[in-house]
């Protein structure tokens, strides 16, 4: 298996800055479409637990767009053949330190997520 191949790096970064925009924005109908549709999306979220792409879906529109702007101080990407692939992120948000777990996959619709975890400390 090849780990970073270059042009699969830069599919799931522009994937990933798609979804730090949309985050930071309260832009839903990309965070929707960036995740998975399907019951075995999970989200670990810094106060949520959240099963299935439904759960997550109804998470998404009922949140606030208050305080949701961060800095992110380091992500590392790394591809793991032209599939699949994972997102660590460090950001700061409200003057704590927060960490961002996403796993990547290539699917039909393209890259989507499959599994997160938000936790701040």
């Amino acid at each position: 298996m090849e780990i970073n191949i270059p042009e699969v790096v830069a599919e799931v970064t522009a994937a990933c800055q798609r979804y730090e925009q949309a985050l930071v924005s309260n832009d839903v109908a990309v965070l929707d479409a960036l995740f998975w549709h399907s019951p075995h999306t999970i989200r670990y979220g810094a106060g949520e637990v959240l099963y299935g792409f439904d759960e997550i879906a109804k998470f998404r529109s009922a949140r606030s767009p208050a305080g949701l702007a961060r800095t992110v101080s380091r992500e590392v990407i790394t591809t793991y053949g032209r599939d699949f692939a994972t997102s660590s992120l460090l950001f700061e948000r409200g003057g704590r330190a927060g960490r961002q777990m996403q796993t990547w996959a290539r699917m039909p619709e393209g890259w989507q997520v499959v599994a997160a975890h938000v936790s701040m400390m």
